[in-house]
């Protein structure tokens, strides 16, 4: 599931997911990139903006869902994607701000799956995004208020969760500022 329903109050004017990477909105990126993996069905969360985001993913083969409470935060995203992924084992949750992941890191992560309650992607040690959540977290995450994820959930099952080492430094590299933009397309 690709999550593309924040408001962005960090990134100031402007939708963050919107904004322009190598000509296409970083949204457009991300999901472009998590489509190569072969990785379906693709569920993509939208809110804020929805018309505008969904507008730039209109012809890719993604399901688009709507969290209409979506102001309340992270938690409002995932359950809507739970929602909508609660037939499948586990799903791998992508962040519309990490246009830098590559295909092949969705994939490792999908491979890896045994049904573990969560497993991260590492690069030089440090965890990053997506992360894949399993099945047998869905119902406490519905249970989720207000901007949080799943790491506190994650915090209380530690011998649950499993990492894998990548070599993808887009796992680390989340856009929430302009400049922040700017310094990973110097980089």
């Amino acid at each position: 599931m690709l999550l593309a329903a924040g408001i962005s109050r960090r990134w100031g004017e402007g939708n963050k997911l919107l904004a322009p990477i190598d000509g296409e909105p970083m949204v457009r990126r991300t999901a472009e990139s998590l489509l190569k993996s072969k990785i379906r069905p693709v569920f993509v969360v939208t809110g804020h903006e929805r018309a505008d985001i969904e507008a730039v993913l209109r012809d890719l083969p993604l399901s688009l869902h709507y969290a209409a409470d979506y102001a309340d935060g992270m938690s409002a995203s995932l359950k809507s994607g739970v929602t909508a992924a609660a037939a499948l084992d586990g799903v791998l949750v992508c962040l519309g701000d990490m246009p830098f992941v590559r295909p092949e890191t969705f994939a490792r992560l999908a491979e890896a799956y045994t049904g573990q309650a969560a497993i991260f992607p590492t690069h030089d040690g440090k965890r990053g995004n997506p992360v894949l959540l399993g099945r047998s977290l869905f119902a406490d995450i519905q249970r989720l208020a207000g901007d949080e994820g799943a790491r506190t959930l994650l915090k209380a099952i530690p011998e649950q969760v499993a990492e894998i080492a990548v070599d993808d430094p887009g796992i680390l590299r989340d856009i929430d500022r302009p400049d922040a933009l700017r310094d990973t397309l110097d980089a």
